[in-house]
């Protein structure tokens, strides 16, 4: 778990926003009408109030930097000492100080100035103790300015820095630059580092993690360091020496055999035994990398020398750690982080050192007797001379023998694929599967094949001619297809088939005619009412009949286009026109034929015209049982936002106006000049 979490440090703002933000609040928070004619009781707490929220406002602010900022003395050791690499802490302990300073001074000017103003004598004095309070307080934050700026700056950087923990299992990578760490650690972790060809790319401590026996390795990837006196390294190679300081992790340290990163291994060699002095008491690796292009065992002596030199310097630090003398394996190991040839080698051997590390700190420590007094190993005793071997159950064997087979069974071209990069890179070999006399030709270079042929067999020179003789040939056939093409005369047919067929003939020709007219005149054809119909082509006796001689029953297909024709009157509901009812029974049959007309217009007026549904209906598709239920829902709903209703009052963030018409502006006689207000 990651201890230091400088992200959610609070945003600083400079100094003019900074008092912004506190008069802006003092203005909105307390009272602003006061008048002369008050108790001058009245008024030195008016303007004593003013003076004590500011001040408060602006402890709460300072205090808020000063304490969210970490203190250099609290924190891990690893971050206090890069901090101080990265900012100075000098610089960043006076910043904070300043802050500090200032709360002081305004706490002491808000007392002092509210003992004044407990003697003040008017209401004008006590104005002018409140503005020369404020003014005060406000002239402390500007000469904070450029500490608030400084601070602002350090905030937006360490929100940047990499979460680090000093606690967990960690692998650092250290080295010249350009010699493969950004690679490597791209290779074995999750991380993304920019790789270029060219001297300090990683600038910075860059964080990935791995994954090893089912345990999380944090993997910190450092800058280059060079070969030259403490004094003289910079700001980037000291957060490398920081990190190798401070953090209690396995050390790689990279090796460029190959020399292609620009310095040889006499220089790598004297980097590391300037630096052997931070590998103490860590495990440590030399991981000779580039081996694809220069192999450890084509060194010359000299260079062999030298870096057999640095594997004794590390076993010096395993002697240290308590390790036996003899125990060489894994201190001098080879890897390509572009041929992938040795990476996991180099991690799964990073990951033990520094696993069985841990774990022998652990047993030294004296909490382990705590642990052990609570376990206990219990060993049976053999009770008779007799063996009893180990039962294991035939279903467990049989599965046993199944996964063996499944193990050696055929490769399959997907598994192939698999082993070999993978798809888009591996292609797969058609020849093998060639069954030839001699397996020795299945690799031999083949001809021209097309179809299945060989294309110099068919290479003719007289090709031209016979393709000539070709096209003509296609062309007489073709001419002679079109002569014997069929043709319906007529002449096969009987004499029932021939009048059929010139009926049928006259009723496309009809029905493409009619087609062709309605087309044209589709725009400019008005729409004729049915009572001028005087065709009458399509009625329900014309489809009755047709239907009946079909040998269909026309009866429920006339029933439906009467039902949907549009001169049919509105039936009447049977809850809605109940009301109507009896007087429309109740009709006079000796009124007179006018009266009749008026009176049923007027009913199928009210029968037609829709009613709104009331709101306890229930409606098929809300989900309540009766109308008991609906109605008891919507009270339940108006009841349950009544308190949020009630509580939505005006608060600060409201964009309202305090007063329409300041009564300031808006009273007493005008000045000479501006009349526009009036």
């Amino acid at each position: 778990m990651v201890q230091y979490n400088f992200k959610k440090i609070t945003v600083v703002p400079n100094g003019k926003d900074f008092i912004d933000i506190i008069l802006s609040r003092t203005q909105r928070q307390t009272p602003t009408v006061v008048h002369k004619g008050y108790a001058i009781s009245r008024l030195r707490q008016f303007y004593m109030r003013k003076v004590k929220y500011t001040q408060q406002n602006f402890h709460e602010k300072l205090s808020t930097i000063i304490d969210e900022f970490p203190r250099l003395g609290d924190i891990h050791p690893f971050y206090g000492d890069l901090l101080h690499v990265l900012y100075n802490k000098d610089h960043y302990k006076l910043a904070l100080g300043q802050i500090n300073t200032a709360r002081n001074l305004i706490s002491k000017i808000a007392k002092d100035y509210v003992k004044l103003l407990k003697y003040g004598d008017s209401l004008y004095r006590c104005k002018s103790l409140k503005v020369a309070a404020l003014g005060r307080m406000c002239t402390v934050i500007k000469r904070i300015g450029p500490s608030l700026a400084y601070l602002e700056q350090i905030r937006q950087h360490m929100a940047r820095l990499p979460s680090i923990d000093p606690n967990t299992r960690t692998i650092l990578i250290c080295g010249y630059p350009n010699v493969g760490k950004s690679s490597f650690m791209n290779k074995i972790t999750r991380a993304d580092v920019d790789v270029q060809p060219y001297a300090f790319t990683t600038k910075s401590l860059f964080v990935g993690h791995t994954d090893y026996k089912y345990l999380r390795y944090q993997v910190i990837d450092t800058p280059g360091i060079l070969d030259r006196p403490f004094e003289d390294r910079n700001i980037i190679e000291m957060c490398s020496i920081t990190a190798l300081a401070h953090l209690r992790a396995a050390v790689l340290f990279f090796l460029d055999i190959s020399g292609s990163c620009g310095y040889s291994i006499a220089q790598q060699a004297a980097l590391f035994h300037s630096i052997k002095s931070l590998f103490m008491n860590k495990p440590l690796i030399l991981v000779c990398n580039k081996t694809d292009l220069q192999p450890l065992d084509r060194l010359s002596e000299e260079e062999m020398k030298l870096v057999m030199e640095m594997k004794a310097e590390a076993m010096k630090t395993v002697m240290g750690q308590g390790g036996e003398p003899s125990n060489e394996e894994g201190l001098l190991l080879t890897m390509s982080t572009l041929t992938e040839d040795g990476v996991i080698a180099v991690k799964n051997a990073a990951c033990e050192k520094l696993l069985n590390q841990r774990v022998e700190l652990k047993m030294k420590s004296k909490k382990i007797n705590d642990c052990l007094n609570r376990f206990h190993v219990a060993i049976p005793k053999p009770r008779d001379q007799k063996e009893r071997p180990p039962c294991i159950p035939q279903a467990v064997l049989e599965a046993k023998a199944k996964q063996a087979a499944e193990h050696d069974k055929r490769k399959t071209e997907k598994d192939l694929e698999d082993e070999n990069g993978g798809a888009g890179v591996y292609s797969a070999n058609l020849r093998k599967n060639y069954i030839l006399a001699n397996d020795e030709w299945k690799e031999d270079i083949l001809p021209e094949i097309l179809d299945g042929h060989n294309v110099y067999d068919f290479i003719d020179p007289d090709i031209l001619l016979r393709l000539e003789e070709l096209e003509r040939e296609e062309g007489l056939r073709q001419a002679e297809e079109e002569d014997t093409e069929f043709e319906m005369d007529g002449n096969e047919l009987s004499p029932e088939e021939q009048e059929a067929l010139a009926a049928i003939r006259k009723k496309k020709s009809l029905l493409i005619q009619q087609h062709r007219i309605k087309k044209s005149t589709a725009e400019s054809r008005p729409t004729v009412p049915r009572k001028f119909d005087k065709d009458r082509e399509f009625t329900t006796k014309r489809m009755g009949r047709q239907l009946s001689h079909m040998g269909l029953d026309p009866s429920l297909a006339i029933n439906r286009v009467r039902s949907r024709s549009r001169g049919r009157k509105r039936e009447r509901s049977v809850d809605r026109g109940d009301n109507d009812g009896g007087e429309a029974m109740d009709m006079d049959v000796d009124r007179p034929n006018k009266m009749l007309r008026v009176r049923s217009r007027s009913l199928s007026i009210s029968r037609s015209r829709s009613r709104s549904r009331p709101p306890s209906e229930v409606v098929p598709g809300e989900g309540f049982k009766d109308s008991a239920q609906k109605v008891k829902a919507h009270k339940l709903a108006k009841k349950s936002v009544k308190k949020r209703n009630k509580d939505a009052r005006r608060g600060e963030a409201d964009r309202v106006i305090p007063t329409l018409k300041p009564k300031h502006l808006f009273s007493g006689k005008r000045s000479i000049g501006k009349t526009q207000r009036r």
